[in-house]
């Protein structure tokens, strides 16, 4: 599902480019869903997914995932709402208005999200937007950078969750690898290196992930260490090969690992 729906979001060229419907068509699709079409509704906003997510994520700064992220909701309910409030008598398109709307939502979300509340009267910095109304960017700012920090904080935990779930199936704890943590620099270095090498080779780490063993018969034709040491350290480069080679870029980042080929 998560396959088809980024398919989508890397499509919108394709599905929204030459054949998408010019202004004038659109404002004759909006006046029937608006006269009570639902299954037009429906299809609308089916067919304008990606349009919505490519406007959450540059909003956002951030790839959007339309399966997994509040935003993205928060945005195609503002979609289904500017379908609702748009008028041809406006003077402006029907996809100039949705984004007008949809980062209105949004800013209105990280908002609530975060309590944001400005000390510091920024008013003088107050612009117009497209509609004359008053957006302040410094406070805006301010509250995107603070509910990003709030969202980097969830995907960190997440990640730990995941990760956590994914040793256990090894039979591996967190208080296991910090009890199996080398002490010496040049030792971790090294064990990061195995746990690449391992995590790069796609047959060693369908054998790690198939039997829940480490493969260190294969493993020792690539690497230049005694079976003792590997086996010595097994949970060690077994949780190194999993951070490789799932999706924690946080932990990565956390433990200093550079991944050369990512």
């Amino acid at each position: 599902m998560l396959l088809v729906l980024f398919k989508k979001f890397l499509g919108n060229k394709e599905s929204h480019g030459k054949d998408e419907p010019q202004a004038s068509s659109l404002e004759v699709i909006i006046h029937q869903i608006q006269s009570g079409d639902l299954r037009l509704r429906n299809q609308f906003i089916a067919d304008y997914q990606p349009y919505v997510a490519k406007v959450t994520s540059r909003f956002c700064k951030r790839f959007i995932d339309p399966a997994r992220d509040d935003e993205f909701s928060i945005a195609l309910a503002a979609f289904n709402e500017a379908i609702n409030q748009y008028s041809s008598v406006m003077g402006r398109s029907f996809l100039g208005f949705a984004e007008t709307v949809i980062r209105r939502r949004l800013i209105d979300f990280i908002r609530k999200e975060q309590r944001f509340k400005g000390q510091i009267p920024y008013s003088s910095f107050d612009q117009e937007d497209e509609e004359d109304n008053l957006m302040n960017p410094i406070e805006v700012h301010q509250a995107i950078e603070a509910y990003e920090k709030q969202k980097g904080l969830e995907e960190r935990r997440s990640e730990i969750i995941d990760f956590n779930r994914c040793l256990s199936d090894f039979e591996i704890s967190f208080s296991e690898l910090t009890d199996a943590s080398p002490k010496h620099d040049d030792s971790r270095q090294m064990l990061f290196g195995i746990g690449r090498t391992l995590a790069h080779d796609a047959e060693l780490m369908r054998t790690l992930l198939t039997k829940r063993q480490l493969p260190i018969k294969e493993l020792l034709e690539q690497v230049q260490v005694s079976r003792k040491t590997l086996e010595r350290n097994r949970k060690y480069i077994i949780a190194i090969a999993l951070i490789f080679n799932g999706p924690y870029p946080y932990l990565r980042d956390y433990l200093h690992i550079r991944d050369e080929e990512s």
